[in-house]
C-alpha cells in the first residue's frame, strides 16, 4: 500500500499483520481523491477508524492542513505513527486519538471542533437484506454529534461494502463511488431539522 499522490507519492506504508485491518485500496483512494480534487487543500481533515492513517496521510501528502485520527487499537495506532514518520510529514500535521471513534466523536464536538473533510472506511458489518443495518458505517450516520463536527460546506466520506444497505437519515448524498465490492458515498448533512446544513 502506498500513497498515491501528492508531494510523498509512492511512499510505502506498513499494514499491521492479520485481518484486523482492511486498508481503503490504492484504486479506490486514487477515485476519491480524483473527486475530491482541490478541496484536500488547506482542509482539517477527521479519519475515523483509522487504521493505518493512510486517507489522512493521503490528504497531508496533497496539502491538507492538519489531520486527526481516531484509532481504537493501540497497535494500529503505533503502525500509524511510524507511516506518518515514513512519510516525512511534521510529527505536529497528525493527531492520533486512541479511542473509542464515537467517543472520540462526542469529545470533539463538545469542544467545538471542525474539520472540512471527514473520512471513515470502517470494519464491514453483516449482510443486512431486508432489515436496517447494524454496521459502522449505519451507527455513524445515526451518531447526531458527527454533523456538527463538520465546518460549514464540510463533506463525509463513507466507506461501506455493497451488501451494507444504509438508512442515511439526517444526511444527502452528493455523489456515490463504486469499486468492486467497496462503496465510497460523499456526504452532506441534509438540510432540516435532522441535518445542520
Amino acid at each position: 500500500m502506498r500513497i498515491t499522490g501528492g508531494k510523498a507519492a509512492r511512499r510505502i506504508l506498513k499494514v499491521p499483520k492479520g485481518l484486523a485491518v482492511r486498508p481503503t485500496p490504492d484504486l479506490v483512494k486514487q477515485a476519491v481523491f480524483n473527486s475530491l480534487g482541490e478541496r484536500v487543500g488547506g482542509a482539517r481533515v477527521l479519519e475515523l477508524f483509522a487504521g493505518t492513517g493512510a486517507l489522512s496521510l493521503e490528504c497531508l501528502s496533497r496539502g491538507a492542513l492538519s489531520a486527526v485520527c481516531v484509532e481504537k487499537s493501540a497497535r494500529h495506532a503505533e503502525v500509524l505513527r511510524q507511516n506518518l514518520q515514513a512519510a516525512g510529514f511534521a510529527s505536529d500535521a497528525l493527531q492520533v486519538r486512541v479511542q473509542d471513534v464515537f467517543a472520540a466523536v462526542a469529545q470533539l464536538a463538545g469542544a467545538g471542533a471542525q474539520y472540512e473533510l471527514i473520512l471513515a472506511d470502517p470494519p464491514y458489518g453483516e449482510k443486512n437484506i431486508g432489515c436496517r443495518s447494524t454496521s459502522f458505517a449505519q451507527q455513524l450516520l445515526d451518531d447526531a454529534m458527527l454533523p456538527r463536527l463538520l465546518a460549514p460546506g464540510g463533506l463525509l466520506v463513507l466507506g461501506h461494502t455493497k451488501r451494507d444497505t444504509l438508512d442515511l437519515g439526517a444526511w444527502q448524498e452528493k455523489k456515490i463511488l463504486k469499486h468492486g465490492d467497496s462503496l465510497m458515498r460523499f456526504l452532506n448533512p441534509a438540510p432540516g431539522p435532522g441535518g445542520t446544513a
